[in-house]
């Protein structure tokens, strides 16, 4: 089953309050707005030229700070709340899809943004509520479109912002010391654990061009619809009967006779297993907040997908 997350605190943001309005002399406020989408100039033609150049322009136009628009608890800078979430899911699905390096470089500008506009208005809610949605849709293990490799930019700076209180700052420190084990590009960490025969065997062990590392539970729902998904695809089946992909599902709880009551029910082909001394967990060798939790693999245990979903590994594999 999938574990929740609590949200952040945003009580460490300083100088917020709940209205933007004018002060003597400024031009009046604006009430409402549509989200200010940016213009991409027709002379850029390529496809991936102009994603990324999106994801890097995305939130210019929302932040620029040459207007007044109104704050309360229902509008951002002038934009309701919901179009600002809407826009952030949009935002979230397009960073993922340009290369990781321009899509970290799109979360670096997007603090950019944001920290400018607070020092310039500083009265406003900008910061603490879209803070808020990067953190559910990048962050929350729920989310679809989450990615700790984009977030890991984001909350660093949020960790290092005079902006944020100190008490609050070392908790974002936390968050993005956590989504900095195993990003993509880097060798998985090495673990020991024990198989359905007894035989105590290693992560680096497995040889396989593939592997498929599956943090699970045998009462997951969440697990068990994993499975479902991947029978759905014979190429899948195929890969794991010749060798050239290895699916390793480690159950890293407490319960372990609860797990070995369940052996059945994980399929033969796979190689199960369980956290002898729960040092995965306890000791944080993975970030594992909600199960399952998936990595794919190569043949040198660099992590290509990490904390992905179905969809995105399966896309991967076929």
């Amino acid at each position: 089953m999938m574990k929740g997350r609590k949200l952040i605190i945003w009580g460490g943001l300083l100088l917020l309050t709940l209205s933007c309005g004018p002060k003597k002399g400024k031009a009046p406020v604006v009430l409402t707005r549509d989200f200010p989408m940016m213009e991409v100039s027709m002379m850029m033609t390529e496809p991936m030229e102009r994603m990324i150049w999106i994801s890097q322009h995305f939130w210019d136009r929302f932040t620029a700070t040459d207007s007044l628009f109104f704050c309360d608890s229902v509008t951002v800078n002038g934009v309701k709340a919901p179009d600002l979430e809407k826009q952030m899911g949009i935002f979230a699905t397009l960073v993922e899809q340009v290369p990781l390096k321009d899509g970290i470089k799109a979360m670096d500008l997007f603090f950019d943004r944001l920290e400018a506009f607070q020092l310039a208005k500083p009265s406003g809610n900008v910061l603490p509520e879209t803070v808020a949605l990067a953190s559910r849709y990048f962050y929350d293990p729920n989310s679809p479109v989450r990615s700790e490799d984009l977030y890991l930019p984001f909350v660093s700076r949020l960790a290092a912002s005079a902006l944020i209180q100190e008490d609050y700052r070392q908790s974002y420190a936390w968050d993005a010391q956590m989504c900095a084990l195993n990003r993509t590009g880097t060798p998985a960490a090495d673990f020991v654990f024990i198989d359905t025969a007894g035989k105590r065997r290693t992560l680096y062990g497995i040889h396989a061009p593939r592997t498929l590392l599956i943090f699970g539970n045998p009462d997951c729902k969440a697990c068990k619809e994993l499975l479902e998904q991947m029978e759905e695809y014979p190429e899948v089946s195929a890969m794991i009967a010749d060798g050239s992909l290895k699916v390793v599902d480690i159950y890293i709880d407490q319960e372990i006779d609860l797990w070995k009551e369940r052996m059945a029910t994980y399929p033969a082909q796979w190689i199960n297993g369980y956290d002898p001394s729960f040092t995965i967990r306890e000791n944080l060798v993975y970030n594992v907040r909600a199960v399952p939790s998936l990595y794919l693999l190569d043949a040198k245990k660099t992590v290509l997908l990490k904390d992905a979903t179905p969809e995105k590994v399966l896309s991967a594999l076929l």
